[in-house]
């Protein structure tokens, strides 16, 4: 990404300082009570820098009954540390800042088989080896890879390619069971129930401990969840895209289905660190292909950006912390905000716990409401293998 930004980071690395400064706690209505201070320097970190990085001590849980699972209020998502999202730091650099994650309360790790391919999984499985015990690595299933190869835009959700996929995840994450399974993309070839018992059978096997759902239908999740129940469905959902409120929440209370927002601060535009002029020119990055970033739609869309600094300002947080406090609400929504950004974790994990109320979030969606959202978000191939919510 090249950008002409400098005053923009300047400015919200500025209020970052101050976010975290104790001082602060009376804006946040309470403070931070769902944090606490780590007073010591993970071993884990180095290569990353130095913060005085808050501890989440908050959990959720995701999804019900035997299907039921334990997490940090806040995730974190691995795509990121080396896909999708322009240059990376170095690999030791990523390392360390997945593991101060780890040592500073977050359980809750996502990534994929496509992502790479493969060289995601691998990642977070290395990262996170010395935690293994203590957090939970989350993974999908569903496209097509062959030989390491992506065959774009295919889907193979086959019970032997979800077999294949779960033996080679546990040995690219290096576990003895796949926490949360999720099939990746809806396959219309292969019925959900199929799908939902390959991983049925993958669970009384011990290779795989919950099964999970993404970017799917209302019935798709009754049928999927009638023959191995949910434990939650993941979705793109943000400030910028709320269609899952609609079909999908309702279900998912229902059922007692958990809810991972994936891109909660819409693939970092809601953070505040675009203008108009930025580009997405890497080579290692989506975003140049997404309708809402491309360069018409881009300069438009940073008045939500506005909007939410607005917003954010008064009340001491950042834009990015009110996009994610706005995003747990509700307590079976997991945000997984992904980084590779030691101030970006910082400020993450203290949006664990903002204690602003229902006036307030009422308050930004009325402010919202008003400001047009330019562009798709994903362009017409990739938005086919998405089901309506």
């Amino acid at each position: 990404m090249t950008d002409n930004h400098n005053k923009t980071r300047a400015d919200r690395r500025r209020l970052l300082q101050a976010v975290g400064a104790v001082a602060l706690a009376p804006a946040l209505a309470g403070g931070l009570t769902g944090l606490a201070r780590a007073t010591e320097k993970p071993a884990g970190g180095q290569g990353v820098g130095k913060l005085d990085l808050p501890l989440i001590t908050k959990k959720r849980i995701l999804g019900s009954g035997p299907a039921a699972m334990e997490v940090s209020a806040l995730g974190f998502g691995v795509m990121g540390a080396n896909y999708n999202r322009g240059v990376s730091p170095s690999k030791e650099q990523v390392i360390g800042l997945i593991r101060q994650a780890a040592e500073h309360g977050v359980t809750l790790f996502d990534t994929a088989q496509i992502y790479g391919p493969l060289t995601n999984e691998k990642l977070a499985g290395e990262a996170l080896a010395p935690y293994k015990d203590k957090v939970a690595i989350t993974t999908k299933f569903g496209h097509k890879i062959v030989d390491g190869v992506y065959h774009k835009g295919e889907l193979d959700s086959t019970p032997q390619n979800i077999r294949k996929v779960a033996e080679e995840s546990l040995k690219s994450l290096g576990v003895d069971a796949i926490e949360l399974f999720y099939q990746h993309r809806f396959d219309p070839k292969v019925p959900i129930e199929d799908v939902a018992g390959t991983v049925k059978d993958l669970i009384r096997e011990g290779k795989v401990k919950r099964f999970g759902l993404c970017e799917v239908g209302p019935e798709t999740i009754r049928r999927a969840h009638a023959e191995q129940p949910v434990t939650a469905v993941q979705s793109e959902y943000h400030l910028m895209w709320r269609e899952p409120e609609q079909d999908i929440f309702p279900v998912l209370e229902e059922l007692g289905i958990g809810f991972v927002p994936y891109s909660p601060l819409n693939r970092g535009m809601l953070g505040g660190d675009f203008t108009a002029y930025t580009r997405f020119d890497s080579g290692n990055d989506n975003r140049d292909t997404l309708p809402r970033f491309l360069p018409d739609a881009l300069g438009k869309n940073l008045m939500v950006v506005e909007t939410i600094n607005r917003f954010a300002r008064p009340r001491g947080i950042t834009g990015a912390q009110a996009a994610l406090g706005w995003l747990m609400q509700k307590d079976w929504i997991v945000p997984i905000p992904g980084t590779t950004k030691l101030a970006h974790l910082e400020e993450n994990l203290r949006a664990a716990e903002l204690g602003l109320g229902p006036a307030d979030w009422r308050e930004l969606e009325a402010a919202l409401g008003k400001v047009e959202i330019t562009g798709e978000r994903y362009p017409a191939e990739q938005q086919k293998q998405v089901q309506k919510s």
